[in-house]
């Protein structure tokens, strides 16, 4: 499958999951001018938010409660903000220490040989989205192509090839320079079109098998 064709099943795939307001937040107003309320935050920001959790590594069965602890975060410290211009990278970092935080608790349940949180609660949820579709080959295929990709390429390469942001804006979210941005969506394009080559090579020498 080309490339846009991948890129445009994850985009679908995250814009399914569809924002559902916190109830402990709904009715919360802005208390400062220069911010904006949370409900708006919520609604500009929540497949942002999902489909990032989703790429740092943070499991379907836990993604509804993950993004909800950030969203929470972000709903204690909104008012607080330093710097209301930078709302997007605020955002991202809380994505990234909270995804973090989530690995390292699933690490240390695996070391101690404790089950995991599904397990413990015993409770059948119903299906994400994203659970739902990662069934079809196409979407296991661009994970996979994903996962060949070092971090500081993955993390480029998903915010402008599946969140759709800029250059520039993905470099002052990521806080590296511009140029390096540019070289190093050059280098994770280049590497994911040579991945995705060695895919269709396998796949078409199966066939002919």
């Amino acid at each position: 499958m080309p490339l846009p064709q991948l890129l445009n099943m994850a985009r679908r795939d995250r814009d399914a999951a569809g924002p559902l307001l916190p109830s402990a937040a709904r009715d919360t107003a802005a208390t400062r001018p220069d911010v904006p309320s949370f409900q708006a935050v919520y609604r500009e920001y929540f497949e942002f938010v999902w489909s990032s959790a989703r790429r740092f590594g943070v499991e379907p069965e836990a993604l509804d409660d993950v993004v909800q602890e950030i969203f929470l975060v972000i709903h204690t410290k909104l008012d607080a903000l330093e710097r209301p211009e930078a709302l997007r990278s605020y955002i991202y970092g809380v994505v990234r220490r909270t995804a973090s935080t989530y690995r390292r608790a699933k690490r240390t349940r695996a070391a101690a040989g404790l089950p995991g949180e599904a397990d413990v609660e015993g409770i059948s949820r119903a299906p994400t989205p994203l659970q739902q579709t990662e069934t079809h080959a196409e979407l296991q295929l661009l994970a996979s192509l994903l996962d060949e990709l070092d971090e500081p390429k993955r993390e480029l390469f998903g915010l402008v090839e599946l969140e759709e942001l800029t250059v520039p804006e993905a470099a002052e979210l990521l806080g590296i320079p511009l140029n390096t941005a540019y070289s190093r969506l050059r280098a994770a394009r280049q590497a994911f079109d040579a991945a995705l080559a060695r895919s269709h090579a396998r796949s078409g020498e199966g066939r002919s098998q």
